[in-house]
């Protein structure tokens, strides 16, 4: 055999580096491993260091408060992904972009690893939020680069990525959260900070020998007679905004009450122009609108549940601190602990329901159908903690298994809603707007967040069966709904199952 003929062969034969897959996926997958480390290690404590007092080292904000600026960061952070994919797609490349968004992550803990007060924290997550929209949404689209489109191995290899998200959410609250809480918020950020920089370090030595051209590829260049003109609109918006925020600052126009209602509201204009936006377009079919309006109420449905997922994260995180008995089984329990649940029920049971759903195959739920599962077990999930405060009052310490019979129940709801809602939108999506509808996926998480921002305002102590009670019931009967309108959306489909 010819040199010719050995690199052709060479070039069809798939690589086979890391478990059977192309050696890219590892450097990738341990990028994403280390970033969600150090993220999620950062938001196992951020909300406990802005409500601690002073002098224990944190910022003395109120607890609603501190719920609500989470869930706004949460926010921010899926909304930015819009911008690291028009870099990326225009200007350098996902790999280039992922690059610079770790960067951007790292500093953004550094920030907050110094005592720096209220202004450090602002600084932070303005860098964390471009950083991860940076990152996030380009690691994962260079993932589907190292694939043939029909290579049978690309879910294989996203369920392996998918992995490395749930492992380093699940090590980072034990890690970041022991060293946090135990002994200082500030050493806890750092230790965050470095987890990017491993993830940096891993992506940076192997980029090159691993991924090959996968990333590198700018798919949509701006032209040169575009680029001019792009910069000067970026420029003068850039300018117009500073100027308003030297404007609205200083006089308390723009306070943190009027930043997080302005989020809020974009939360749900964003969705709503993308919507009207796709629909409306002359490269939209008759079939594709139909199928668009099949997707707006499981766009619906996916906030209400990321609405009730999310407030893991924020609402019960406090009531984690507050209103648990942390003593358990002669074991000190750290709040930031309650965060390991989510990814590691993810880990135990995702393997379990994706077996269940190939067994069932042509037997299995319709797309909606799982989607009103989802509902109807997040609905759960809020309704069981209703118990605690009904029976025992408000003013006694619950047992911990509570919250984990909570976090246990959204999981399985997640696991019934989220992949197929990132594989339903592939498929719905009109075939101009593929890439715009998985954002669009992204930005129900955000909408969810923007609600959650203003819902945790609602909630205290006393009033808890009220709260946990009406949040939960109104999902189970938007479950109920969804169920019951399942044969509609399935018409409006169009034949997509």
């Amino acid at each position: 055999m010819s040199t010719i003929d050995k690199k052709k062969v060479l070039e069809t034969v798939p690589q086979t580096g890391f478990f059977g897959h192309p050696k890219g996926l590892s450097t990738l997958f341990f990028l994403e491993f280390w970033e969600r480390f150090s993220y999620y290690g950062m938001k196992g404590i951020l909300i406990y260091y802005m409500y601690d007092r002073l002098s224990n080292g944190g910022l003395g904000l109120d607890p609603t408060t501190a719920a609500s600026i989470a869930s706004i960061y949460g926010a921010l952070v899926y909304m930015s992904g819009i911008i690291g994919g028009w870099i990326s797609d225009r200007l350098l490349g996902s790999a280039k972009t992922v690059f610079y968004g770790g960067v951007l992550i790292m500093l953004g803990h550094i920030a907050l690893s110094f005592p720096g007060g209220f202004p450090a924290l602002i600084v932070s997550m303005v860098l964390i939020v471009l950083g991860t929209g940076l990152l996030k949404p380009n690691a994962a689209s260079t993932v589907g680069e190292l694939y043939d489109e029909k290579d049978l191995r690309r879910d294989s290899g996203f369920s392996i990525y998918y992995m490395a998200v749930n492992l380093g959410a699940f090590i980072a609250p034990l890690i970041v959260g022991t060293i946090g809480q135990g002994y200082n918020y500030h050493l806890g950020f750092s230790i965050a900070a470095i987890g990017m920089f491993f993830g940096l370090i891993a992506f940076t030595m192997s980029r090159k020998k691993n991924l090959g051209l996968a990333g590198s590829v700018v798919h949509n260049p701006l032209k040169p007679e575009e680029r001019r003109s792009t910069f000067t609109k970026i420029g003068v918006g850039a300018v117009v905004l500073i100027i308003l925020l030297a404007i609205t600052i200083p006089t308390r126009i723009l306070n943190l009450n009027s930043f997080i209602t302005i989020v809020s509201i974009l939360g749900f204009l964003i969705p709503a122009w993308y919507f009207f936006m796709m629909y409306f377009s002359k490269k939209t079919s008759k079939d594709e609108r139909s199928r668009i309006l099949a997707y707006i109420p499981l766009f619906i449905a996916s906030i209400v549940f990321w609405a009730i997922e999310e407030q893991g994260a924020s609402l019960l995180a406090v009531y984690a601190d507050k209103r648990t008995q942390l003593n358990f089984a002669g074991i000190h329990i750290l709040p930031s602990w309650f965060q390991t649940l989510n990814p590691l029920f993810i880990v135990v049971f995702a393997p379990v329901l994706a077996s269940l759903w190939v067994k069932l195959g042509d037997r299995q739920p319709s797309t909606p159908v799982k989607f009103s599962f989802g509902l109807i077990l997040a609905g759960l999930s809020y309704m069981v903690m209703m118990a605690p405060a009904y029976f025992n009052g408000s003013s006694s310490l619950v047992s911990p298994l509570w919250l984990v019979l909570s976090y246990f129940l959204v999981v399985i709801g997640e696991l019934c809603l989220s992949p197929v809602g990132l594989s339903v939108s592939t498929k719905l999506a009109p075939a101009a707007f593929s890439a715009q509808m998985l954002s669009l996926w992204n930005l129900s998480d955000a909408a969810a967040q923007t609600l959650n921002a203003q819902f945790v305002k609602l909630y205290s102590a006393n009033h808890e069966v009220i709260y946990f009670g009406g949040v939960g019931l109104v999902s189970v009967i938007l479950g109920i709904f969804l169920l019951l309108y399942a044969p509609v959306i399935k018409r409006l489909m169009r034949g997509i199952k």
